[in-house]
């Protein structure tokens, strides 16, 4: 027992005093019961310093106390007292004082701002009544704040209520001081003054209410004032004008690169060769290149044979040169025509090939002697013209039409240069004008992904043709038996429309498989009616069946894009083609 008493004892030394306010499990409730007697536990783990521990929670405990919550953060991990929930939000330092927010009553440099909910007319309207009355409405409690003496007195007006018999007072003190200025010392009744009726009045008011304002001075200007006044109406001359100014016409020069511009018999080097003619009607689909011709430093955008005969091809570059080549002799480049200042657009012989025109995108159409590579005629609307034709008629080879960039199809009478017609329906720039029924009208298609028949002369469409699901068109072509046009479609297929009267899509045929979304590419067919040919996007010229619309054949011919395909108008077999490349190839 002795051993077991010593025992505890030193289990009691070791263990730490308890709280006096904590509850001893040894006391006993009840005076009868006898008392527990139990050994304290022994804890086998060693030994820990909870000091840190516990000055780290009480600090924490404390800044709890003492510090406002963040409106930014989203959870809360103890529980805030009132003080905490109410006390004024918290922030960052403020850069005017050194104390921070100062409690929570530091919003401003100044002290703290309220925020309120008013006008700024309604702000001012207190603010300049205060200054002139002495009073103003409190926005905050619906009340009056300063003089409420001289409020009563003027009844509460501000200085923006004028009272009527107060506005009156006022026109007439203005009257009078009017009157004053203008020495009338005579007694003027004042009903007189404000009747309109009266003679009065009429004398009165008969200056406008500019009359008595003074004009500035006109003083003369030294040279250098004048100097700098004329220099700054030119520069803003040019900036009004400047894409008139910009699309001044060239001084048209032409280039001959022949032998001889007449041969030993006198006759013209344009002259077709008496023998050339066609072997027969059949046509064939060509293999092989035979001839490159290359002279634009930029790509050519289109190429015409010559009429009838195709011993010549015309080019339009976008180096703003035209050219003209040799196709049955030597092959080389015969006369280059420069008159454009920018890329040009189209070209298109007379029926003669003595004639052609030529549209830029500098705003000219110019008509030229393929000969003599003189300028007969200029013409302009101040917009692009994107496309230019004459009338295939022998008797109205005077009569151009050219297809602009603002939605109008322009018709010119070459002889006088006077615009005789304006075709004004399209929605968007003009791409297309191929004539059909024997000339008598013309289809047009233009980017507003529309096309329409026009009766020659008449500005009146009378076929419009637009689906959903059509796409602009480019290119037309017309069939050599005059009943079909081929159309260029930019969804990569090529349609096909009648030229009857009813102008109706033909749904058997369609011609696709090239790429052309977003290229002009050339569509055309063979002198027999046999064959569809077309460029694309891709350097191909692709060559279609007419009858079973199947690709019978495809020519890897340019670099970049083929964007004009021709077929001779003799040989059966020939086919030239152009492309961005600055070529010119010759297919056989």
């Amino acid at each position: 027992m002795d051993l077991l008493q010593s025992y505890a004892d030193d289990e009691i030394a070791e263990s730490p005093p308890q709280n006096p306010h904590s509850q001893s499990y040894d006391q006993n409730p009840s005076p009868d019961s006898s008392p527990i007697r139990t050994l304290p536990s022994k804890s086998a783990a060693p030994k820990v310093d909870d000091t840190m521990l516990a000055l780290t929670v009480a600090g924490g405990a404390a800044r709890a106390q003492s510090k406002p919550l963040d409106p930014t953060q989203h959870l809360v991990g103890f529980n805030p007292t009132y003080e905490q929930l109410w006390a004024p939000i918290y922030g960052p330092a403020h850069p005017y004082a050194k104390d921070g927010l100062a409690q929570g009553l530091r919003n401003h440099k100044l002290g703290f701002v309220e925020d309120a909910s008013i006008e700024p007319f309604v702000f001012d309207e207190q603010y300049n009544t205060f200054q002139k009355y002495g009073y103003a409405v409190d926005p905050s409690e619906n009340s009056y704040i300063g003089d409420l003496e001289k409020m009563k007195e003027r009844d509460a007006i501000s200085v923006y209520n004028i009272p009527q018999h107060e506005q009156k007072k006022r026109k007439l003190e203005k009257k009078k001081e009017k009157m004053e200025e203008e020495g009338d010392e005579q007694d003027v009744d004042m009903s007189e003054v404000e009747n309109p009726s009266t003679d009065t009045w009429l004398m009165k008011n008969r200056k406008s209410p500019w009359a008595g304002k003074k004009q500035g001075l006109e003083v003369e200007l030294t040279e250098e004032q004048k100097k700098y006044a004329e220099e700054y109406a030119k520069k803003k001359g040019e900036e009004r004008g400047g894409d008139r100014e910009k699309a001044e016409p060239l001084v048209e020069k032409s280039t001959f690169h022949g032998k001889e511009e007449k041969d030993y018999q006198g006759r013209s080097w344009i002259a077709p060769p008496k023998d050339a003619k066609a072997a027969n009607d059949h046509c064939y689909i060509p293999k092989r290149l035979v001839h490159t011709w290359s002279g634009h430093t930029k790509g050519v955008s289109a190429i015409r044979f010559f009429p009838k005969h195709g011993h010549l091809i015309l080019s339009a570059g976008m180096d703003t040169k035209v050219k003209i080549w040799d196709v049955y002799n030597s092959g080389k480049c015969m006369r280059t025509y420069m008159g454009h200042s920018k890329a040009v657009r189209d070209i298109w012989f007379s029926n003669d090939g003595s004639k052609f025109l030529t549209a830029g995108y500098d705003k000219y159409i110019k008509y030229w002697d393929t000969e003599t590579g003189q300028v007969i005629q200029t013409f302009t609307t101040g917009k692009i013209p994107y496309v230019v034709r004459l009338n295939p008629d022998e008797d109205k080879q005077n009569v151009l039409l050219a297809g602009m960039s603002d939605k109008k199809i322009v018709q010119w009478d070459i002889n006088s240069g006077q615009i005789t017609q304006e075709y004004d329906q399209h929605l968007g720039a003009v791409n297309t004008i191929t004539f059909v029924d024997n000339n008598r009208r013309f289809v047009t298609s233009s980017d507003d992904k529309s096309l329409r028949v026009w009766e020659y002369g008449i500005p009146v469409v009378i076929k419009y043709i637009s689906e959903p699901h059509m796409h602009s068109m480019p290119s037309i072509s017309p069939h050599p038996n005059g009943n079909w046009i081929a159309a260029q479609s930019l969804d990569n297929q090529i349609l096909i429309y009648s030229t009857r009267e009813r102008f109706q899509l033909n749904k058997k045929k369609r011609f696709a498989g090239h790429i052309v979304a977003g290229y002009a590419c050339q569509v055309n067919f063979s002198p027999d009616g046999r064959f569809v040919l077309s460029g694309d996007g891709e350097g191909r010229c692709w060559f279609w069946d007419w009858k079973s619309c199947k690709v019978f054949r495809t020519l890897k011919c340019h670099e970049g894009v083929c964007i004009g395909a021709e077929w001779h108008p003799l040989e059966q077999s020939k086919v030239a083609t152009c492309g961005w490349d600055g070529l010119i190839k010759y297919w056989d």
